[in-house]
């Protein structure tokens, strides 16, 4: 598919992988709406890329569905759909109190959280976007839309704490596939990127000790991935017409250790 002109929407686009992923569409001449929480941000970023800002909360019904109907105002129903809209959180299934070693129940609440925002809140973005594809005329090979998910490499190589993180991601990247299917009928593509170590907003504020260990950590090339490649391969994704049901690692082969 080729992007010049079209509609796109990316999610948690006010920030890292979102945000290089919405700029690398504009600079390719998409017409790109930017749905996130962070309004300052995300209107900074819009205004930056000539796009729309949408405020969103991916766990609502309502908030999402106001969101695509104000960007289908400003720039037409979308065909592209990138969801980056996540979020990482910690904890063991079974922890001890450093000082007591008392055992401390999982918070279940993060479980939920991960769960609502990561996997749900995936779906919830799909659902609404392909709702609106469907009816669109279709482009050369009968194509009508694209859809790019992110999970992470978590999915496949969970570390200690990471038991919600992994379990929401190893969803987005298990419905990959079903979606595929159910839209293949209407010319709607369905891909997955997996992303590895990135240099996001949370790494970068790290110190650089461990930001440089963590890059170490990538066999090659030895440092931590940028949001600009992250970018170039869900624009690979959609301009590739034989890219469906796709998972794809971006990892520079790390192969995550237990912690």
């Amino acid at each position: 598919m080729d992007v010049n002109g079209i509609a796109a929407v990316v999610t948690g686009s006010a920030s890292g992988l979102g945000e290089a992923t919405a700029r690398e569409l504009a600079r390719r001449g998409a017409k790109v709406a930017i749905f996130d929480r962070d309004a300052a941000r995300g209107e900074q970023v819009a205004a930056e890329i000539g796009g729309i800002f949408c405020d969103v909360d991916v766990t609502s019904d309502d908030k999402v569905r106001s969101a695509f109907e104000k960007a289908r105002a400003a720039h037409g129903q979308e065909r592209v759909l990138v969801n980056c809209a996540g979020v990482a959180n910690a904890a063991k299934t079974v922890s001890r109190d450093k000082e007591t070693k008392a055992a401390r129940f999982y918070p279940l609440q993060q479980f939920e959280l991960a769960v609502q925002i990561n996997l749900i809140g995936s779906f919830r973005c799909i659902a609404n976007a392909a709702f609106g594809m469907v009816d669109l005329a279709p482009l050369e090979d009968g194509e009508k839309g694209v859809i790019i998910n992110t999970a992470s490499v978590a999915a496949e190589d969970g570390q200690i704490g990471q038991a919600a993180y992994s379990a929401s991601k190893g969803g987005v990247l298990a419905m990959t596939l079903p979606i595929a299917r159910d839209l293949m009928g209407e010319g709607i593509r369905v891909n997955t990127i997996l992303p590895g170590v990135f240099k996001t907003p949370m790494v970068a504020m790290m110190p650089p000790t461990v930001q440089d260990a963590l890059g170490a950590q990538v066999p090659f090339p030895k440092r931590l991935g940028r949001p600009e490649e992250y970018a170039e391969l869900a624009c690979f994704l959609i301009e590739n017409s034989y890219m469906n049901a796709a998972s794809v690692r971006l990892d520079g082969g790390i192969r995550m250790a237990p912690r």
